[in-house]
């Protein structure tokens, strides 16, 4: 009789490629203190030690809570949060008098926060994996969190300014030394609403009106939800002040909704109708000002930053500067001079690292980005049901589409935002949202993996064997 052959889990192979990410972020904190330093102190590899100590917890987790979740996923991430937290233990160090930096903690100033915001974030991905044993149970609270997603949402854009505004954009909750930026949470709380929702609309969705061009567009009645969520989008960019978000709520929506229903048409109405929001917020902006106003200005600076230097377009110069001066192969870790760009440890620590690392690093961190995507997008295909797919699906593409939305003011390609760049940015809402997200793409993939109670496993070639006999049935399958 042959032998059955079970699956084999992959969680070996992942302790490997994690071993791997740390080998590379313990190298360049040392290539980092070397540069700015001068020499490599005994103690560098301790940050390194302990965010490997944290991510070999989360994967003993997933060893024992979703055995068969996808291998790549925490060594890819891992390598971006360590690359992150080391990053901002050199511009702590950066930041310091030359003669006080050898004397510098360890843990302190923004890299030993970003160190304690990763071991919170991981703690709470970890929490989730043990407490959702089966990522369906979320379609029971749909409407609960999408209601939460909206309160999160608009918190911030009815607080006063001074309660919620940073450099212009309203997307904070400030009390005293406490900050926490709650759209970060909202997106995930909004995609599990959409995914359940377009799971029972699918069909009524998919149903077409008329034919134009050779794409079938939607009945006009169907619209309503898509407008709603547009009109939405469109009052965080007017109240919050932030096309980034704006943009992340809008697009997420549009593209799990072509997910259900494979309908490209829904992709063209939706670009139709946000760039039509944003034409229109630019033109009243330029008019009547107002809430528009934020908006015309960073659209202004988007369009010539250099027509004003050293004043609205300075951080946006400056970041472009940046990366020129990195050119292919960068200055390596520590030659730069990250202090001359604005917001480096936050909005613009992609140029920060580009200007050390240059184009091909660059274009290495972007590759673990559309990694992840990647199998984000393979888990969602693997698992069975529709909502698991929705929902894998949409966290996928939200991830990517916030990494496009920060390069891409960043390098020049759409106006500035107020995202940050996910795991390498200095900050704990979006390190523990992001965390989240891929600890829900974990459990998603593992069922996706996870083998079918009472299948039998064989080798390619293996002959089935004796049929067996189908459960109350008086007959049974016979081949021929």
């Amino acid at each position: 009789m042959p032998r059955v052959r079970t699956l084999r889990t992959r969680r070996n192979a992942e302790l490997g490629l994690l071993a791997l990410a740390l080998v590379v972020v313990g190298l360049y904190a040392a290539a980092t203190e070397a540069a700015v330093l001068g020499t490599v102190r005994a103690g560098f590899w301790v940050p390194t030690a302990v965010v490997g100590l944290v991510f070999l917890g989360l994967h003993l987790v997933i060893r024992f809570f979703a055995p068969y979740a996808d291998p790549a996923l925490l060594p890819a991430v891992a390598l971006l949060n360590g690359i992150g937290v080391g990053f901002l233990r050199r511009f702590d160090l950066a930041s310091e008098p030359a003669a006080e930096r050898l004397d510098f903690p360890i843990f302190a100033g923004t890299g030993g926060r970003q160190l304690a915001w990763t071991l919170a974030a991981v703690v709470l991905a970890a929490g989730l994996l043990i407490l959702v044993r089966d990522h369906q149970i979320v379609a029971r609270y749909a409407y609960t969190l999408g209601l939460a997603g909206i309160v999160l949402v608009m918190i911030p854009a009815v607080l006063p300014a001074r309660y919620s505004e940073v450099n212009g954009a309203k997307l904070w909750i400030l009390v005293g030394g406490f900050s926490i930026q709650p759209g970060e949470f909202a997106k995930l709380a909004l995609l599990s609403f959409f995914a359940y929702y377009l799971v029972r609309k699918r069909e009524v969705l998919s149903l077409a009106s008329r034919r134009v061009l050779g794409i079938d567009f939607p009945r006009g009645r169907d619209l309503g939800p898509v407008l709603v969520v547009w009109l939405l989008s469109v009052m965080v960019l007017v109240f919050q002040k932030d096309l980034g978000t704006s943009l992340l709520y809008f697009g997420m929506f549009v593209v799990t909704l072509y997910i259900a229903t494979e309908r490209v048409s829904w992709l063209i109405i939706g670009l139709l109708l946000f760039f039509g929001g944003a034409f229109l917020a630019y033109y009243l902006g330029g008019i009547v000002g107002g809430p528009f106003a934020n908006f015309y200005q960073r659209a202004n600076i988007w369009l010539d930053p250099f027509s004003d230097p050293y004043a609205d377009g300075y951080q946006l110069v400056q970041g472009l500067l940046g990366l020129g001066t990195g050119g292919l192969f960068g200055a390596g870790p520590g030659g730069g001079q990250p202090l001359k760009v604005p917001e480096v440890h936050n909005d613009f620590i992609f140029a920060g690292i580009g200007e050390e690392i240059g184009l091909f690093g660059l274009s290495a961190l972007l590759v673990i980005y559309l990694l992840i995507a990647e199998r984000g997008l393979r888990a969602g295909l693997a698992v069975r049901d529709s909502f698991g797919k929705l929902l894998a699906g949409g966290l996928a593409f939200t991830l990517s589409l916030q990494v496009f939305v920060i390069v891409g003011g960043i390098s020049g390609l759409i106006p500035l935002t107020g995202q940050t760049t996910p795991f390498l940015s200095a900050g704990g809402s979006s390190l523990m949202a992001n965390w989240l997200l891929v600890a829900m793409l974990l459990r998603i993939s593992d069922a996706g993996r996870r083998p079918v109670v009472g299948a039998e496993l064989r080798p390619p070639g293996t002959p089935a064997g004796p049929p067996a006999q189908l459960h109350g049935a008086p007959t049974e399958v016979i081949r021929r």
